[in-house]
């Protein structure tokens, strides 16, 4: 029965693929400036410096857009924690090192871009912001899975998560109602999938060298799946708003991130598992079926709840103009 690989075997079997990776990701990557996506001329003082302090009247992103710009900032501000992750279960030599520092300033830009873009525009309140902030930093990042174990976990999981919060920032852009902060999050979303592409390849190329270990990394990763922002304030009731709008549900999740990805690693399809790895590509199997079962169901419910919402608006439209 063959051993699995040390974290060390696997960073150093793995090394010139991550060279090869850094060398395309810098080729295809894009300069840009987060002053650039910002409507500076809307910003005005706050009462601190003799202006006027945030009013709800002020905003023009409706309720859903709110709840989807918090929670996708307050993701990207928890950096700090996602880098001390990647630098631990990578490494800060070679290529290694040079990509986590090359993805943590990537990634920096982001809440730059996105917090100047609501301050400015006064899209939510800041003291509301900066408090969540406060909280969700100093709470940190921890893996959704109990078994943290090194490189095969972290790379596995960012491969998904980079792919959702980009899908999550495109559509939080089309809610938004407003080309600049559409245009903004485009771009950050095509930096999210950039940084999805090296991980998805890190990944494939770590389930070629070591197949049986690198599935059971991967099925772990999907069985307990979850959003990075899941220790914020309000995540749960912003959550369930972006996914009864479409914004994040289940279905995107299984098909516009797990599913491909897998499809691409031809998880399906390869024959270079052991028995250890056919069980474990089962147990994934039964664990995909379970998910499109549940999709279903949430779709039945969500269109129940918005049929609710719908018959109780018109009721007090008609109340209100009877």
């Amino acid at each position: 029965m063959a051993r699995d690989l040390t974290q060390l075997e696997l960073l150093t079997e793995l090394e010139t693929v991550a060279e090869q990776n850094v060398d395309r990701h810098l080729s295809m990557a894009k300069e840009w400036h987060p002053h650039d996506y910002v409507p500076w001329d809307e910003g005005r003082n706050f009462a601190a410096l003799g202006g006027q302090d945030w009013d709800p009247d002020q905003s023009k992103l409706n309720e859903v857009a709110k709840a989807a710009m918090v929670t996708n900032l307050l993701t990207e501000d928890n950096l700090p924690s996602y880098h001390r992750e990647i630098a631990e279960n990578f490494s800060q030599d070679g290529a290694w090192g040079t990509w986590v520092g090359r993805w943590t300033a990537e990634e920096n830009r982001h809440g730059i871009a996105i917090r100047d873009y609501l301050v400015v525009t006064r899209g939510v309140d800041p003291v509301a912001l900066e408090q969540a902030r406060m909280i969700h930093m100093t709470n940190g990042f921890a893996s959704p899975t109990e078994a943290d174990a090194g490189f095969l976990h972290s790379v596995a999981y960012v491969t998904f998560q980079e792919l959702a919060t980009r899908v999550s920032h495109r559509n939080t852009g089309k809610v938004c109602d407003d080309a600049i902060a559409d245009r903004m999050l485009q771009r950050i979303a095509a930096d999210e999938n950039l940084h999805m592409i090296f991980y998805r390849n890190m990944c494939g190329a770590a389930l070629d060298l070591c197949p049986d270990q690198a599935l059971d990394a991967i099925t772990l990763i999907v069985e307990n799946f979850q959003m990075p922002g899941a220790g914020m304030p309000n995540f749960r009731r912003n959550g369930v708003l972006m996914a009864k709008h479409g914004i994040y549900d289940l279905r995107q999740h299984l098909e516009e991130v797990v599913q491909p990805v897998l499809k691409k690693w031809d998880v399906f399809g390869r024959n270079d598992f052991t028995p250890r790895g056919e069980a474990t590509r089962e147990r994934l199997g039964n664990f995909l079926e379970k998910l499109s079962k549940d999709v279903v169901k949430f779709e039945e419910q969500r269109d129940r709840m918005l049929a609710r919402e719908a018959a109780k608006r018109e009721k007090a439209f008609a109340t209100v103009n009877g």
